[in-house]
């Protein structure tokens, strides 16, 4: 699986969008969803899941959470941050998701779209006392309940096109379609040519057809 980002960045990175959340919602008192719109909304949130070292790195949590009030066109605050020896939910929450952001490549949005974040809130107990990647795996559990419908199928429903009429058009035998659809062989796997065949039919790219959540996450 292809990660989002170099993983030297990822520990700053989990680090500073739990931090951003903290202060959003512990310091300044802001609902933890309204936060969460806000930085989807704000340019961070794509700098940030293509890996943006300004982003990641160059910029420790309260600074993030500054911008993207700014960018929310809300007051600057005046509340000084604090620094709490436990961590909150809203601390892990950010933590978890810069993770998983990280390992599937998902946008943000797409997981909020999916998992919202306060589903995601919810998982805290158990689960920040568990490894993080058996929060991972129960969120691959949660995208799929959500979004059970493959890329390929998805993409070929917005076209417009039977799975027969694709089969067709790209020369792709029409049971390998089907096994695509459902998940009875790994698109992820496919041949090239068969993968630039379908984008080239269904107009989009080939990442476009790749799965991002695997059913589950190996050690």
């Amino acid at each position: 699986m292809i990660c989002a980002y170099d993983k030297n960045y990822l520990a700053a990175a989990q680090k500073n969008l739990a931090r951003m959340l903290d202060y959003l919602v512990n310091d300044l008192h802001h609902p933890l969803e309204t936060a969460w719109q806000w930085f989807l909304a704000s340019e961070l949130s794509a700098r940030f899941e293509q890996g943006d070292c300004t982003v990641l790195v160059g910029l420790s949590g309260v600074e993030l959470a500054h911008t993207v009030l700014e960018q929310a066109r809300e007051p600057a605050p005046v509340q000084q941050p604090s620094y709490a020896y436990d961590r909150s939910p809203e601390y892990w929450t950010g933590w978890a998701l810069a993770y998983y952001q990280w390992f599937t490549g998902l946008r943000f949005a797409e997981i909020e779209q999916a998992v919202p974040i306060t589903e995601v809130r919810l998982l805290y107990t158990p689960y920040h006392e568990m490894d993080v990647r058996q929060f991972a795996d129960k969120m691959n559990e949660l995208y799929r309940a959500a979004k059970p419908e493959t890329n390929l199928k998805a993409l070929r429903a917005l076209a417009g096109l039977s799975q027969s009429e694709l089969a067709e058009q790209a020369d792709v035998p029409v049971r390998t379609i089907q096994q695509y659809e459902q998940r009875q062989k790994d698109i992820n796997k496919a041949q090239a040519e068969t993968l630039l065949r379908l984008a080239r039919t269904l107009n989009c790219n080939v990442e476009d057809l790749m799965e991002k959540v695997p059913p589950s996450i190996s050690a």
